[in-house]
């Protein structure tokens, strides 16, 4: 690594986890860029396939949005340490040195980060088959939500898959953006 890239990212070796406020703000933000990824991940997967349905070729269809989901995440995260919203939130990933994450940690971020939120998702189908009231999948909508669950459980604020990948989460002042 270069003495430039040193310099500035060494600094956020000590820095504060961000609050989750802030994380929850760029979450939803996150969301909404989402669904323009999903979209064109979308048509092209409709176009390719010539799927004229969206139960056409559903399995398939997941795991082409969960890779284009993921290159849009790996690609921001190792060219720049943040995403859109982590910008305008002040948010940046690191490494638990203060350096660029890995590919390898990247890859093992993205997809543990969909664990806890699938189990949330799997805790609400259980209920609903348990006490027989279709209307508790409505909650399924706050399964993303419970990847916030772990940080108040951890010492420093951070979430279980920037713990497993060896990444974390670090506020950083708008002169560090640039």
């Amino acid at each position: 690594m270069n003495t430039t890239s040193v310099h500035t990212l060494r600094p956020l070796e000590n820095a504060p986890a961000p609050p989750r406020a802030r994380r929850f703000a760029s979450m939803m933000y996150e969301g909404v860029l989402l669904f323009a990824v999903v979209f064109i991940a979308g048509y092209v997967f409709d176009t390719l396939t010539q799927s004229k349905h969206g139960l056409t070729l559903r399995h398939t269809r997941q795991v082409w949005l969960f890779l284009a989901i993921g290159m849009y995440f790996l690609l921001c995260w190792r060219l720049g340490g943040q995403t859109l919203p982590m910008k305008a939130w002040n948010i940046r990933l690191v490494s638990v040195r203060g350096d660029r994450p890995t590919y390898p940690q990247l890859l093992i971020r993205y997809v543990c980060m969909w664990l806890v939120p699938l189990i949330g998702a799997a805790a609400v189908w259980g209920a609903s088959e348990v006490v027989q009231w279709p209307s508790i999948l409505m909650l399924i909508v706050l399964a993303p939500f419970t990847v916030f669950v772990p940080t108040w459980l951890t010492p420093n604020g951070q979430f279980w898959h920037d713990r497993l990948a060896g990444t974390r989460l670090v506020g950083t002042p708008a002169t560090q953006l640039k």
